[in-house]
Parts: C-alpha cells; structure tokens; sequence
C-alpha cells in the first residue's frame, strides 16, 4: 500500500523497511522516510514517552550534545539577534544557551510551552533540536518555521538524518516510537530548493538553513 508523504504530499510511497512494531514508507520525490499514520501514537502516548526525559539546563554531557548546533550557528548571529526555541521540551536547554551569549530567547512547545502567540512573531534565528523526526506533519511546520524569520535569518535543525536501508534497518533512531519523520540529506536540499532557502550540514545531525 502506498502513503501520502507527510512533507511533500506526493501519494506515491514504497515500503522502505518493516519491523515487529511499524513500517517505514519512503517518498518517491523527496525521499522522506515516514511512518504512517496508523503507526502513531496517541497525543496522550507521545506526551508519556516525553515525560520519561530527563533532559536539564545545566547538565554539561546535554550542554555537549546541543553545542553541535549552537557553536556553528552562533557564529553567524549578529549580537542581539533575537531567537525562538521551537520544540523546548520538559527541560529547555538551548535556548539558555543563547541567552547566556547574550541572545533574547522565546521558547515554543506543544506539550510543555503551548503558548501560540510567539509562533506569531518573527525572528532571527529559530532552533528545533531533536524535534523535526516527531512531526507527524513536518512540511507545514517548516514551512511555518520559515515564515516567522525575518529576511535573512536562520532556522538550525539537529536531526539524525537516513544514510542507506542497510544502516536503517539496525538503526537505534527508529527504536524510538516517537520517531515518525526521517531525513535524508537529500531531503533536506530538495526541501530547500522547493522552498527558496540555502542549506548546509554542519556535522552529521545539524542542519542550517537560511531565508533569503
């Protein structure tokens, strides 16, 4: 059976990897490898899995891990820049980073931070960390994410990303039943192009985007 992709719509999909749990569906345009819908969990199961983090501000290994994105991205920042967290989770981490260098910070997320009105507003840079393989409509929401930058700004991303059906099929990514969205680099490039925005790959899991 074919599915809809959840980044591009195309309706053309094949099957790309099946486990004891789900299947994993692969876009025949921009490559997104995807659980169907039928595989979801509930908001209420997401939510529960989430709860089980124990992710913290000053925890310096969590500190470690996020600086793969915030060094190559606060590089590029003018000082000042303001910046939105979108995806904070439990534990809102990286967004005390910039603070701390001194950037304004508005944080954004579904379960934890709800608050709707600051995906109203417009920024310079806007962080997702470990959030665009849960989106079950992940095309909307980057498009969303790339309006609220101002001209220019930034939209810093860190995902694993799908190398080959060999790697994937023993992958620990996809362990998660969270984790319904995967990225290729190729992905990501189709998806810039279609969208109007550069891209680079800072490291293995980050992405940087830029508006134009």
């Amino acid at each position: 059976m074919m599915w809809r992709c959840p980044l591009c719509h195309d309706p053309r999909s094949e099957l790309y990897h099946r486990d004891q749990r789900r299947e994993y569906h692969q876009c025949a345009t921009c490559a997104l490898v995807f659980v169907p819908t039928p595989w979801h969990l509930s908001a209420a199961e997401e939510k529960a899995e989430y709860d089980r983090h124990e992710n913290f501000p000053y925890d310096a290994g969590y500190r470690r891990f996020l600086s793969r994105l915030f060094t190559p991205l606060n590089e590029k920042l003018a000082p000042g820049a303001e910046g939105l967290d979108f995806g904070s989770g439990p534990g809102p981490t990286l967004s005390v980073m910039f603070e701390e260098a001194g950037y304004p910070m508005a944080i954004y997320d579904l379960f934890y931070a709800p608050e709707a009105s600051v995906l109203e507003k417009t920024y310079d840079f806007i962080t997702a960390t470990e959030v665009v393989e849960h989106l079950s409509a992940p095309g909307e929401v980057l498009a969303q994410l790339v309006s609220c930058l101002r001209p220019g700004g930034y939209l810093g991303l860190m995902t694993k990303r799908v190398k080959d059906r060999a790697a994937f099929a023993c992958w620990h990514y996809i362990q998660d039943p969270t984790h319904i969205a995967f990225f290729s680099q190729s992905t990501f490039c189709w998806w810039a192009r279609k969208h109007g925005v550069s891209v680079e790959f800072p490291s293995a899991d980050t992405v940087i985007m830029q508006k134009r």
